[in-house]
C-alpha cells in the first residue's frame, strides 16, 4: 500500500472538524447540562462514550477553542462528580469488599466506565494541555481544604476521596520531567494525604493508600515523612477493612526503592510476607503476588531461614486456588473451559511466579532447595495432570529453576521429567518451546541417568521425532526440536550412536523438500546434522551417503556460512570441521572428496568473522538515559504567562500520534517486511552448552599440529611438522592446501598465533593460582 493509492480523506476530515464536530460538542454540552441540573438521566455508556468524544476534543485547535471555555464547568460539575464515590461504590467497600477492590483495581477492563473515562480524559487533557492542570489543582486544592476547615460532623469525605482520586490519577504529569509542582507535592500528601489514614471512614483510607502507590516517583525531602508513610502503610496492613488492607500492601511495594524504608523493612519482612500470604488467601488480586515476588527476591538473605515455611504456604495458596478453579470448570462444563484468563487463574499465575523468584535466591543453600522440590511437586502434578495450559509456562520455569539452581537431578525431578513426557504425549506438544530449557537441564546435569536409564533417552529423543514428524506444528516448534536433539548430541557423547541416523534423517527430509522458509528454520535444520558430524563425523558421514543426501548436506551447510553469526553457531561449525580433517581418506565419501578443500576455505571463512561475533556478544545495552515519560516533558510545552492563543502556537493543534503513525506506514517500503527471512538468531536465546567451554582456536591448531603448511615461516613452530596427514593422505593433503589464496594463508596464521596466545594466558594464570611466574618465551 503507498500513499498514492490510498484515497485522500484530509480535507473530508477539515470539513467535518470545521462544521459537524463543533454542533456535535454542543449537542453533547446540553445533554451534560440537563444531567448536571438532575433535569435527566444519562446511562454509564452514554457518560463514557460523551468523555470519551470530548477527549477526541482536546487535540485539534478547532476543537479546543470550542471546548476550552467550558473547561472549568466540566472538571468541577461533570468530570469530578463521576470521580467521586457512588451510593453503589459505598454499599460494595461495606458488603462485598472482595468485588469493590475488582471494580476498582481492574477499572479497566470496563470499557464504558464513566469514571475509566473521565480518568483518560483528564489524562489526555494535562499531557496535552499542561495549562489546564493548574486549574484542576486549583479546584482539588478548594475541595481539600474546605473539607480540612469543615467541622467533622460536616466534613464530606465522599468529595476529599474523589479529588484524591483525580490528583492521584495525574501523578505521571504532575511528577514529569520539568515540572514545576513537583516539588510542591510532599507539602499537600503531609497536609491532605497523612491525615486520611485515621480516617474514621474506611474508603477514604484505602484511597490514602492508593495515592502513596500512584505518587511511588516522588522523592520525599524529609526522611522523616517516609518513616512515617512507612509506618502508617504497616498499620494498614492490619485495617479491619479488606480494602485498605489491599491498598497497603500494593502501595507498600514501591516504597522499597528508598534505603531508609528497604533498611527498616529488612526486620519486618517475615511478618510482612506472612500479612501478604493473609492477604493472597483472603482475596484473588493477583498485583498482590507481584508484590510477594518482589519481597522476596528483593530481601532474599532475610527470607532464606523461611523459605520451607513460605513455600509451603504458597503451596498451599496455589493448591486452594487451583482447586477452586477445578470445581468451577467441572460445573461450567467443558464447553466453557476456554473462558480460563479470570482473576482465580491470573493470582494462580502470581503465586507461581513468587514460587519460582525464591527458589532462584535459594542458589546457594542446595539442602533447602532439595527440600523445596518435594514441597513443590504437588503443584507440579495438579497443574499438568489437569491440563492448566495457562499455567503452565510458569510450572515449567520452576523446573527448569530447581534442576539449574541445583545442577543436579534429584529422584522428586525425575518424577517431575515423567509428568513433562506425559504432558507432552497428551497432546502440549506446542508447548515444547516452555519445556526446553527444563529438558535441557535434564540432559545436561542428568546424563549419567539418561546413560544407565534408556527409558528416559528414548523419552526424549521420541519428543524429538514427534515434533518433526507432526504435521500441524510450524517451523519455530520444529526450531526447538533441533534445539533438543542439539543438547542430547553435545551432552552425551559416545553415548547415543543408535539415534544419529535419526538426528540426521528428520532434518534432512525437511532441507531435502525444500520446506524450511525462513533463515533461522533453515540453520536450525543444519546445524543438527553439523551436530551429528561433530558427534561422529565417520557415522554421520555413512548415513548421508547412504540417503543420497552428502552433497545436499555440504553445499547447504557451506552457502549458509556467512549465515552462520552467532558465536554458538561458528564454534559449532569450526568443532564439526575440525573432526572432518581428522577422518582418513578411506572415510572420506568419494562423492565429496572434491569439494573437501572447502573445509579449509569455510572454517577460514568462520575465523576470520568470529572476533566481531565475540564482540557483539559481549555488548549490551545501557538504557538508564531513556528513564521517564518523554509525554510528561514540561519543558519547551508551553508559556507560563497568558497570552494570544494563534495557531501553531502554545494552544494550537497537538500532534496527533496516529496520524504520525499513518505517515510512518505510508513512506515505509512494505516488501522489506514481507520475508522474515532475514531474521537473526539471538545469541541471548541459547541454552548453556558444552560448546561454551571449548576453545576454538586451540582445537583447529591441535587438529593442524600434524600438518606442514607450506605458507609457514622458519619462526612458525608448526614449520617442523611433516607427519600426519601430508605422509598419510598426500592427494587430500595437497588439495586442502592448495585452494587457499594468501589472505586466507594469512587468517589461518593469525588463528594459530591466537592459539599460543591463549595457551600461554591459560599456563600464565594457572601457574599465577599456583604462585607460579611463567617466562613469556
Amino acid at each position: 500500500m503507498t500513499k498514492s493509492s490510498t484515497p485522500d480523506y484530509t480535507q473530508y476530515a477539515k470539513n467535518f472538524i470545521a462544521t459537524f464536530a463543533p454542533e456535535i460538542l454542543k449537542g453533547y454540552l446540553q445533554e451534560i447540562d440537563k444531567w448536571v441540573s438532575k433535569g435527566q438521566w444519562l446511562s454509564n455508556p452514554a457518560l463514557a462514550y460523551t468523555l470519551v468524544y470530548m477527549e477526541e476534543c482536546v487535540k485539534p485547535k478547532a476543537m479546543w477553542d470550542h471546548l476550552k471555555p467550558h473547561m472549568d464547568n466540566l472538571i468541577a460539575h461533570f468530570i469530578f462528580p463521576i470521580l467521586c464515590q457512588s451510593d453503589e461504590d459505598i454499599e460494595l467497600f461495606q458488603t462485598d469488599p472482595s468485588e469493590y477492590l475488582h471494580r476498582k483495581l481492574n477499572y479497566y477492563e470496563e470499557v464504558s466506565a464513566p469514571d475509566v473515562a473521565a480518568t483518560n480524559f483528564l489524562v489526555a487533557l494535562t499531557k496535552n494541555r499542561k495549562k489546564q492542570t493548574f486549574s484542576i489543582l486549583t479546584f482539588v486544592n478548594g475541595v481539600v481544604s474546605k473539607y480540612e476547615a469543615a467541622p467533622d460532623d460536616q466534613k464530606l469525605p465522599r468529595e476529599k476521596e474523589g479529588a484524591l482520586r483525580m490528583i492521584g490519577s495525574l501523578a505521571s504529569v504532575i511528577l514529569g520531567k520539568k515540572s514545576p509542582i513537583a516539588d510542591q507535592v510532599e507539602y499537600f500528601f503531609v497536609r491532605h494525604v497523612f491525615p486520611e489514614f485515621r480516617s474514621p471512614h474506611g474508603f477514604l483510607r484505602a484511597r490514602a493508600c492508593d495515592t502513596l502507590e500512584k505518587f511511588e516517583q516522588l522523592d520525599f525531602q524529609d526522611p522523616n515523612n517516609l518513616m512515617i508513610i512507612y509506618r502508617n502503610i504497616l498499620e494498614s496492613m492490619t485495617d479491619p477493612e479488606l480494602p485498605v488492607r489491599v491498598e497497603a500492601a500494593l502501595a507498600l511495594q514501591p516504597l522499597i526503592r528508598h534505603d531508609i524504608i528497604r533498611t527498616s523493612m529488612q526486620q519486618n519482612i517475615p511478618q510482612i510476607m506472612q500479612q501478604l500470604l493473609k492477604l493472597a488467601n483472603e482475596v484473588d488480586v493477583d498485583a498482590l503476588a507481584n508484590v510477594m515476588e518482589d519481597f522476596v527476591e528483593v530481601f532474599s538473605a532475610e527470607l532464606t531461614p523461611f523459605a520451607v515455611a513460605l513455600s509451603e504456604q504458597l503451596r498451599d495458596t496455589y493448591m486452594r486456588i487451583v482447586g477452586e478453579l477445578l470445581e468451577r470448570n467441572a460445573a461450567k462444563g467443558d464447553d466453557e473451559y476456554g473462558d480460563f484468563l479470570d482473576d482465580k487463574s491470573i493470582t494462580a499465575l502470581g503465586v507461581l511466579q513468587t514460587i519460582g523468584t525464591l527458589i532462584l535466591t535459594l542458589e546457594s543453600t542446595p539442602d533447602v532447595l532439595l527440600h523445596l522440590e518435594t514441597i513443590l511437586m504437588p503443584v507440579i502434578s495438579i497443574t499438568l495432570e489437569n491440563k492448566l495450559y495457562d499455567l503452565y509456562n510458569e510450572i515449567f520455569e520452576i523446573i527448569d529453576s530447581c534442576t539449574f539452581a541445583s545442577k543436579s537431578i534429584s529422584p522428586t525431578m525425575w518424577q517431575a521429567f515423567e509428568l513433562i513426557h506425559k504432558t507432552f504425549k497428551a497432546g502440549a506438544e506446542l508447548y515444547l518451546e516452555d519445556m526446553l530449557p527444563a529438558l535441557d537441564n535434564y540432559v545436561a546435569y542428568g546424563s549419567q541417568m539418561m546413560v544407565q536409564n534408556p527409558a528416559y533417552l528414548a523419552a526424549v529423543v521420541s519428543m524429538v521425532e514427534d515434533i518433526f514428524r507432526d504435521e500441524k506444528v510450524g517451523g519455530v516448534d520444529r526450531i526447538c526440536g533441533c534445539k533438543l536433539a542439539e543438547t542430547v548430541m553435545l551432552n552425551l557423547r559416545g553415548g547415543i550412536d543408535q539415534y544419529i541416523p535419526l538426528f540426521i534423517e528428520l532434518p534432512m527430509r525437511v532441507l531435502d523438500a525444500d520446506e524450511a522458509k525462513t533463515k533461522s528454520y533453515r540453520i536450525h535444520l543444519i546445524e543438527m546434522v553439523i551436530n551429528a558430524i561433530y558427534y561422529n563425523p565417520v557415522l554421520s558421514l555413512q548415513v548421508l551417503e547412504a540417503k543420497g543426501w552428502t552433497n545436499k548436506f555440504f553445499s547447504a551447510w557451506f552457502s549458509n556460512i556467512d549465515n552462520f553469526r552467532r558465536v554458538h553457531d561458528k564454534k559449532l561449525s569450526i568443532a564439526a570441521i575440525s573432526s572432518l580433517l581428522t577422518l582418513n581418506a578411506g572415510d572420506v565419501p568419494a562423492s565429496v572428496q572434491q569439494g573437501w578443500p572447502r573445509l579449509l576455505q569455510g572454517v577460514t571463512r568462520l575465523f576470520q568473522t568470529l572476533p566481531a561475533a565475540l564482540k557483539k556478544s559481549d555488548f549490551t545495552f545501557d538504557d538508564e538515559d531513556d528513564e521517564g515519560d518523554e509525554d510528561n516533558d514540561w519543558d519547551g510545552e508551553i508559556e507560563w504567562t497568558d497570552q494570544d492563543e494563534t495557531e501553531g502556537g502554545p494552544e494550537g493543534d497537538v500532534q496527533d500520534e496516529s496520524a504520525a503513525y499513518l505517515d510512518f506506514l505510508n513512506k515505509e517500503k512494505f516488501g522489506s517486511f514481507a520475508d522474515d527471512d532475514e531474521d537473526d538468531l539471538d545469541e541471548e536465546s541459547l541454552l548453556e552448552t558444552p560448546l561454551d567451554k571449548i576453545e576454538p582456536y586451540g582445537l583447529f591448531k591441535h587438529v593442524f599440529m600434524g600438518m606442514y603448511h607450506p605458507f609457514s615461516t622458519h619462526r612458525n613452530p608448526l614449520a617442523n611438522y611433516v607427519t600426519g596427514l601430508q605422509q598419510e593422505q598426500p592427494q587430500l593433503y595437497e588439495n586442502l592446501t592448495k585452494i587457499l589464496n594468501a589472505e586466507e594463508q594469512q587468517v589461518l596464521q593469525a588463528v594459530f598465533h591466537e592459539a599460543d596466545a591463549k595457551a600461554l594466558a591459560a599456563a600464565n594464570a594457572e601457574a599465577a593460582a599456583a604462585g607460579i611466574q611463567t617466562n613469556g618465551n
